[in-house]
């Protein structure tokens, strides 16, 4: 397995990832969010008028970038399949719950692992509620709740996402007078532009052709693991953040004054976990479904839709966290997508069965 192909290419986009999630804040992003899907979407959100807070409206050039990467890989390696049609309402509200649990804890499983190797003490809470998620989803996988086999489309929904984002780029570099970009919080820290979308491009490419993905690599590491590939592309990720968080003195281990962080332990782990669960039963975590969606899958393109829509509304309603803490409408929020996707999974499960 060590020769493998698929293994190194794993581990050099796991590698890469964690690397450019520490430099990407070198350059300018905010601290232990060089990578960031959650808080780029709730950024991309506001610069787009979907929600008024005006320290989180930026429209991310690494969004762009990971979904356009994926496009020019699918159609240069003849792998753009437009499909869809796998229970698309139920993915739209899956979306919305993961950004819900991301805004919860403060980030998504890529900003999870870098707060961890940054010395973030409080993402162990995180991991250990990803780590429970995953499982849970396993289990309702081993019971029937499946959602991931879109069927192939005739039309060409696959191809909406694709162009909705190109439309994205075009509209950041006209920069149309409708497009908010705030000049305090932080949403006013980013990386020069060029070298922010170059990293996204890349990225997409690279997660394209390998099928990295962090809820995945650690399903797969329960099903069989350390066997298979997928581990090794999260332990490159690891290794490559928390040396790069140590040569750039950004490594802080501490519970306390953590950039982008709170206390509230048990809600970064019901966070993290629904996001874990989601992600498992709509087939990979948000930076995965931007890939997807790249690639021609509309079903995970309404998911995304769905991220959009959470973004906006985990910063309208008041669901995100803040340093302070989680707050009320964070934690009803976390309740409801819970009870969500049990309903759901009891619901499609009698629906396989019958």
């Amino acid at each position: 397995m060590m020769r493998s192909r698929e293994l190194w290419t794993v581990v050099v986009v796991g590698a890469l990832l964690g690397g450019l999630g520490v430099m990407l804040s070198v350059w300018g992003n905010p601290e232990n969010s060089g990578i960031c899907v959650s808080c780029f979407i709730e950024n991309s959100a506001g610069a787009l008028g979907l929600h008024d807070n005006p320290n989180m409206q930026y429209l991310r050039p690494e969004l762009i970038g990971f979904v356009l990467g994926s496009t020019a890989s699918a159609l240069l390696f003849r792998e753009f399949n437009s499909r869809g049609g796998s229970v698309p309402l139920s993915r739209l509200f899956m979306g919305m719950f993961m950004i819900f649990g991301c805004a919860v804890f403060i980030g998504c499983p890529i900003k999870l692992f870098l707060r961890l190797t940054a010395g973030d003490l409080t993402a162990v809470a995180g991991v250990l509620g990803l780590l429970t998620g995953v499982w849970f989803g396993l289990k309702g996988l081993g019971k029937g709740v499946e959602l991931t086999t879109p069927n192939t489309s005739k039309g060409n929904s696959g191809h909406l996402i694709p162009v909705l984002f190109l439309s994205l780029l075009i509209f950041f570099l006209a920069r149309p007078g409708f497009l908010l970009f705030s000049s305090k919080g932080s949403a006013a820290q980013h990386a020069p532009w060029m070298i922010a979308l170059a990293a996204g491009t890349g990225l997409g490419v690279l997660a394209q052709r390998s099928r990295f993905c962090i809820t995945g690599s650690i399903r797969d590491t329960f099903l069989m693991g350390f066997r298979v590939s997928a581990v090794w592309g999260l332990l490159a990720f690891i290794g490559a953040s928390l040396a790069l968080s140590l040569v750039t003195g950004r490594f802080h281990p501490s519970l306390y004054g953590q950039p982008g962080a709170h206390l509230d332990y048990l809600w970064s782990f019901l966070g993290m976990g629904l996001v874990g669960w989601i992600s498992v039963i709509i087939g990979g975590c948000p930076f995965r479904q931007l890939i997807k969606s790249g690639e021609g899958d509309a079903d995970a393109g309404l998911v995304v839709i769905g991220m959009f829509i959470g973004g906006a509304l985990a910063q309208s309603w008041g669901i995100a966290s803040t340093s302070a803490g989680v707050s009320l409408y964070g934690k009803a929020a976390i309740l409801v997508g819970i009870v969500f996707v049990v309903s759901s999974s009891l619901l499609f499960r009698e629906h396989k069965v019958s």
